[in-house]
């Protein structure tokens, strides 16, 4: 029979007739001694796979990543380890007695198998924007709030929200830095996620195997690398947060009737709630608030939704408006005309998120194909999903699923735009996607045998995208020290070069400090350092007026950083190394050096004559 469309995303279908399959019963349903088997190994297999992850991570040679990062080298025993649990999941999948707790311990293990991994590598923070939000909250603490002489990093004065938090934390437990716990923040801020994701799969559906199937397929496609300690992670977990209260609320939830209040009307407590979260958005992000009214906007679409969608798109309006317009007025007012520009260059903005892969090395090339096609499965299933599961059309997830792209037509948002509208359209595609896969028209049997695959084919995507990059995002022990050497050491004033930003802890003292990136520099320029290393370097160690002394940071990530991405020649590092170290380097001075990385001191002659 065909399928009927209901709100929960079962269907019924009738076997009248049909002799039942050897091992399950006249209704379809495994045999008691089967069913007893599957549960049996639901709960062996989670701890098994735990235990073989853990082992894995003995004796990993950090040393030997190069184009395909964490990749390379983790063992054999880490990728059974990963297949297993996807399979433990599987097999709870097909078993309607599986209970929650267990579908929630093995979406955990999913998290700290995937976010967890680097954390339990690595001798400190990773990647070098955690780095730099830890010196923000720093120089917050320092100056009792917003932090003067900021130069380019005056935009977290205007958007400083996730800072202060953090700020009061710290004031509150008396922490001196938030390194400890910034290096977890990935796998707590994805466990943290799944409170809100859950939210929003029971507000349309009710079908326990069907809502966890999402919540395992939007942590299996979720690639991009947005959970790090940084403000954007914050205020994605508000945002999901925020759409998942709205979609309890709309006439067509899943909800029982007790559960729901009179359709259209907004408890005056969870309103408020609503407005709260928004605030907090709005002050510490500036594009989560658009990516928030865009899905509001297209939420208040269909008549009967704007009763409930309204009075937050409004109320999220007049936030954004007051905030921009008063605090974050620094910032908008001079970069006005460029974002009205923007508006006029869709197709730019969505192709500056697109890598140039001809420089890149052939491993990051790899990477960012599947990248691109893991993400492009993950839009196409979410179609056919919409198309073959009608009852979905009701939900609105759909419009969810496009809300991000009048952003993304909008601005580039530094390149980073199609990434991020990829991010805020996942949760809804992989409910989509698992409205296709996980529902009750076929066996068990026959489900695992089309579902397991699939899993394991988006994990592997993920993989990809999440450690493909980590011989750039790792930081040895040596690094930091070398960075903390300079920032210990320099004087007010100082300038401070690197190659690239792959230097952790360098920003630390930021508002005392101008930081310069030589591969960030025109075309000219970095033809320029290749030509002549030596005189390049002195010419922006010097600069126009500088009177104090500049320090050249070279090190290991940003050797890998030129090589993966092409930025620079690959062996800039080495040249400029040799050049500020030969006989006529005269005004620089190595001042610091160790296995991973070397610092030089430059004062010019006339000042170091005196």
């Amino acid at each position: 029979m065909g399928e009927r469309p209901t709100l929960t995303g079962g269907s019924t279908s009738s076997r009248t007739g049909a002799e039942a399959p050897p091992g399950t019963s006249a209704s379809g349903e495994p045999s008691p001694a089967r069913a007893a088997a599957r549960r049996w190994a639901v709960r062996a297999v989670l701890p098994a796979a735990l235990a073989m992850w853990l082992l894995s991570l003995r004796n990993v040679d950090l040393e030997r990543m190069r184009d395909l990062g964490l990749l390379q080298v983790l063992p054999v025993l880490f990728w059974v380890a990963l297949a297993l649990l996807t399979l433990g999941f599987c097999l709870a999948l097909g078993d309607r007695r599986t209970g929650n707790g267990w579908f929630v311990a093995y979406v955990l293990g999913l998290i700290a198998v995937i976010h967890a991994t680097p954390t339990l590598l690595y001798p400190t923070l990773r990647y070098s924007w955690a780095w730099k939000h830890l010196a923000i909250i720093d120089a917050i603490l320092r100056h009792g709030g917003e932090v003067p002489n900021a130069d380019k990093l005056s935009i977290y004065n205007d958007w400083p929200g996730f800072f202060e938090l953090n700020a009061l934390f710290m004031r509150a437990t008396g922490l001196e830095s938030a390194v400890g716990y910034a290096a977890w923040t990935p796998a707590f801020a994805n466990a943290l996620l799944l409170g809100p994701l859950l939210l929003l799969y029971r507000a349309v559906a009710r079908d326990r195997r069907l809502i966890w199937g999402a919540v395992w397929i939007f942590y299996s496609c979720s690639w991009v690398g947005q959970d790090y300690f940084a403000p954007q992670a914050f205020a994605f977990l508000l945002f999901v947060t925020v759409i998942a209260l709205v979609m309890r609320q709309l006439p067509y939830s899943a909800l029982p009737r007790p559960d729901r209040h009179r359709r259209g009307a907004w408890p005056p407590g969870l309103l408020l709630l609503v407005f709260v979260i928004v605030a907090a958005i709005v002050s510490s992000h500036p594009l989560t608030p658009l990516m928030l009214l865009s899905a509001l906007v297209l939420l208040s679409l269909p008549r009967r939704n704007r009763p409930v969608v309204l009075p937050v798109l409004a109320g999220a309006v007049v936030l954004t408006v007051i905030w921009d317009i008063t605090v974050a007025r620094s910032y908008i007012s001079p970069h006005l005309s460029s974002m009205v520009d923007a508006l006029v260059q869709p197709d730019a903005n969505i192709s500056s998120g697109l890598a140039t892969l001809g420089t890149a090395a052939p491993g990051l090339a790899l990477v960012s194909w599947i990248d691109r096609g893991l993400s492009a499965a993950v839009f196409l299933l979410a179609a056919v999903g919409f198309v073959r599961r009608p009852w979905t059309r009701r939900t609105g997830l759909p419009l969810l699923v496009i809300s991000p792209l009048p952003i993304l037509a909008a601005n580039a948002y530094g390149g980073e735009m199609i990434f991020r509208a990829y991010l805020f359209a996942l949760p809804a595609a992989a409910f989509l996607i698992a409205a296709l896969l996980v529902h009750r028209g076929t066996q068990p049997r026959r489900r695992m045998l089309v579902i397991y695959p699939v899993l394991l084919a988006m994990l592997g995507g993920l993989v990809f995208g999440y450690y493909g990059k980590e011989v750039v995002n790792r930081f040895t022990l040596q690094e930091v020290a070398a960075a903390r050497y300079v920032t210990d050491n320099a004087p007010p004033g100082s300038r401070i070069l690197s190659l690239t930003s792959g230097v952790p802890g360098l920003d630390m003292h930021y508002d005392q400090h101008q930081r310069l990136l030589l591969a960030q520099q025109d075309v000219e320029d970095k033809k320029r350092l290749v030509r002549d290393p030596l005189e390049t370097v002195k010419g922006f160690a010097y600069g126009a007026t500088a009177k104090e002394p500049a320090y050249i940071v070279l090190s290991r990530a940003q050797a890998m950083d030129t090589y993966l991405t092409g930025v620079l020649p690959a062996l800039t590092m080495q040249r400029v190394d040799s050049a500020l170290s030969g006989p006529g380097a005269e005004g620089f001075t190595r001042v610091y050096s160790n296995r991973d990385a070397v610092v030089y001191r430059y004062v010019t002659p006339a000042e170091g004559e005196r």
